[in-house]
């Protein structure tokens, strides 16, 4: 019998009605359950008071989450409040920990606000307002109450060929996908290829290829689908058998 896999998810810190809370949405934790078949682990915003190394020698694999916070300039050497909300918190803690699971091999699926941290990590810079550059379309959710409506998939991205991407998804040329961000990846971080791009040049997807370990990131919610997406379930099944060869070498 497989025993599941330890998968570490990535938290916010918010303010909640009265307190603040460490937060991890729900549709994170069922794509573990659901795309992975492993444990989830929700891993809380403390900044340095994480014992890294200590934590990553009992996860399997880590899955940094989307967020409606953004990425602060400040950690990627750009000067200015940038795009509201923040997370300092959550810069703090996942930021170090990406490195360290990059360095160690430990297996990375990067969401939304995952995969720009992931681009960051790797030396990477952002752009903070995309919908203001020119020739690009407003990828933010669209204004709707009913969350089906808002992560509805609603535009193509281009698969790179030869990717792999292009092999999960059965070498189709291009894959229908969800929208909700404002930020994206502006300079690519070292040890990152583009798996997929937006025809108005907005990076999708992209994969680590610098060291032992295996990292993937996609700025778009698969984990919202990954039930009834065959594309979104081949990715989380595939970050599954990373996730097990990874468990298989380490007790070798």
């Amino acid at each position: 019998m497989r025993i599941p896999p330890l998968i570490g998810v990535t938290a916010d810190l918010q303010q909640g009605p009265v307190h603040r809370q460490h937060i991890a949405r729900i549709q994170y934790v069922n794509g573990v359950l659901d795309g992975i078949g492993g444990m989830p682990v929700v891993l809380p915003a403390i900044g340095d008071r994480q014992n890294i190394d200590a934590l990553l020698d009992r996860l399997d694999g880590v899955l940094f989450t989307g967020s409606p916070t953004n990425v602060d300039p400040s950690v990627y050497g750009v000067a200015g409040e940038g795009r509201a909300p923040a997370d300092h918190d959550r810069d703090a803690t996942t930021l170090p920990l990406l490195r360290a699971a990059l360095a160690k091999g430990v297996p990375v699926l990067a969401i939304c606000r995952g995969h720009q941290e992931l681009n960051v990590a790797a030396g990477g810079t952002l752009h903070q307002y995309v919908e203001q550059l020119p020739g690009h379309i407003d990828h933010r959710a669209p204004e709707h109450d009913d969350l089906d409506v808002r992560y509805a998939n609603r535009h193509w991205v281009e698969v790179v060929p030869g990717s792999l991407l292009a092999r999960l998804v059965d070498s189709s040329p291009r894959i229908f996908v969800n929208s909700l961000h404002g930020q994206a990846i502006d300079r690519l971080g070292d040890g990152l290829v583009v798996e997929a791009t937006h025809q108005d040049g907005t990076i999708e997807a992209v994969r680590w290829t610098k060291g032992p370990g295996f990292a993937f990131g996609v700025q778009w919610h698969p984990e919202w689908h990954v039930k009834t997406d065959k594309f979104a379930a081949a990715i989380f099944r595939h970050f599954a058998t990373v996730v097990d060869a990874y468990r298989q070498r380490r007790a070798a």
